[in-house]
């Protein structure tokens, strides 16, 4: 029973140490001018299938403030869990406005890996500002719309934010997007 413990204790030091290293190594904006338009390319293809998917999210693509749109995020645990993504972000033109990156870590009852796309629309300047400026954080009971034909018809923000999931693949026996972390990073920044 002893050694039972130990190895799950150990299995889960080992996975807390690399999801925290994993997400504390990566950086919002690409580093280099063929990694952001890698990105790019990527994030074009993601907005592209999500409006063909789903030709009613028009109304949030023309209504929104801004959106961020992050075609990849990666997330995986066994208790102990975590996720990271890159994306972009834009105005309400549609114009280039940054980067920014995506992190969660939970711990509960989770096992396994998936991966999905995500949207995030602000309703308002505030909402938008409020991301803009720094960290913004999901509230643990924030949820997602999984995107398919017609669900942003009935779609509604929440405090100023909607949310879209898109192509999720894999198995995780839990799949939130409560306690997610954004970073912003303006384009004006980026060297």
């Amino acid at each position: 029973m002893k050694s039972y413990q130990h190895i799950v204790s150990s299995l889960l030091a080992t996975t807390f140490v690399a999801s925290t290293l994993t997400i504390a190594a990566c950086s919002t904006t690409p580093q280099s001018a063929a990694d952001r338009s890698a990105l790019t390319a990527e994030t074009s293809g993601f907005v592209s299938g999500a409006k063909a998917t789903d030709p009613t999210l028009t109304k949030f693509f023309e209504n929104s403030v801004g959106y961020a749109a992050i075609p990849s995020i990666a997330k995986g645990g066994f208790i102990v869990g975590g996720a990271y993504g890159k994306g972009q972000v834009f105005n309400k033109d549609g114009t280039l406005a940054g980067y920014c990156d995506v992190s969660q870590g939970s711990i509960g009852a989770q096992i396994g890996g998936q991966s999905f796309g995500e949207l995030v629309f602000f309703e308002t300047k505030e909402s938008f500002s409020q991301f803009k400026g720094g960290k913004f954080a999901l509230a643990a009971q924030a949820s997602a719309v999984a995107l398919k034909a017609g669900a942003g018809a009935a779609a509604k923000y929440q405090n100023g934010v909607a949310i879209f999931i898109l192509n999720p693949e894999g198995l995780m026996l839990e799949a939130s997007v409560g306690g997610q972390q954004f970073n912003y990073q303006s384009l004006v920044d980026v060297d």
